[in-house]
């Protein structure tokens, strides 16, 4: 059972799905976040899909700035919004009767992955995160990838349009996806799933804000892993990521505390895990098993 909800986080109305099993309530939850640009009915649809006939209630919804929901300047990266999202998705499950508001538990993936851990790491109504395909983000991994000078050359670029903008010019965007030239997330698997029928939504647009990119190479979510004990936490990772990298979901893995689990599968690609078989149903049957533990 599926409904269309709206919620509203710093005046801005969020739009989101919620599924819920239909044997009888109150079921434990699940809010989830997804990848970077993505809207609720492409990846995170599907895992809240599949988790919902697990027997979870679950909250797909579309980010401040992105799909249907409102906020300005559109196709933005906000990073600090989106856990303030997360905090009220969390509200609105908890005022619903065919939820069992003590059972919530955080699921993101790839950049959701980061966002989720770092929520649930701090906010004390979620009892359990997992991670599937996650970006787990700080602004050391992202130098040392870059090397220091690049890395300062980057940021001053990114900084000189936010000036422009901040002395009323216009919002500056790029592609999100291309297989050649400039985009947020270059190359042909990206593309593959955004800039295909693959990934279809008409709520997605093939465009970013450049000073979202910004937001990435500052954000530490990586922060959460440290705090998220004694709540449990599950990785899953494909042992080939070209975007989210396995150091990193290893390093997320090493610094949280028990109880914790790591499943790494054997995807190639990072899209493997956003829709291919046997890969989801891998990475729902472990989360859902987890939780079923844990919440």
């Amino acid at each position: 059972m599926s409904e269309k909800v709206k919620f509203t986080v710093d005046g801005v109305t969020l739009v989101g799905d919620l599924r819920v099993p239909a044997t009888p309530g109150p079921h434990p939850a699940l809010v989830l976040t997804g990848p970077f640009t993505g809207t609720r009915d492409q990846v995170i649809g599907l895992y809240a899909s599949r988790l919902s006939e697990a027997g979870y209630a679950t909250l797909a919804f579309d980010h401040r700035n992105w799909g249907e929901s409102g906020g300005e300047p559109r196709c933005h990266e906000d990073a600090q919004g989106k856990l303030h999202d997360l905090r009220a998705a969390v509200s609105l499950l908890r005022s619903r009767p065919e939820v069992d508001g003590e059972r919530i538990g955080a699921v993101g993936i790839c950049l959701g992955g980061g966002y989720a851990l770092k929520f649930a790491a701090f906010d004390p109504r979620v009892k359990a995160f997992a991670g599937i395909a996650g970006a787990y983000n700080n602004p050391y991994g992202m130098r040392a990838g870059m090397a220091r000078a690049e890395y300062r050359k980057v940021l001053g670029s990114l900084t000189e349009v936010l000036e422009r903008q901040d002395l009323a010019g216009p919002v500056e965007y790029l592609p999100a996806v291309a297989r050649e030239g400039e985009a947020a997330m270059p190359g042909e698997e990206p593309f593959a799933y955004y800039g295909t029928a693959r990934g279809a939504s008409a709520h997605w647009r093939n465009e970013v804000t450049r000073s979202s990119v910004r937001e990435l190479i500052v954000l530490d979510n990586m922060t959460g892993a440290d705090f998220l004990s004694p709540k449990p936490g599950l990785i899953v990772h494909g042992v080939v990521d070209g975007f989210c990298s396995p150091e990193g979901a290893e390093e997320a893995y090493k610094r949280m505390d028990e109880p914790k689990r790591l499943l790494w599968l054997d995807a190639k690609l990072h899209t493997d895990l956003y829709d291919a078989e046997p890969y989801v149903t891998r990475a729902v049957e472990a989360a859902a098993a987890f939780f079923g533990e844990h919440l």
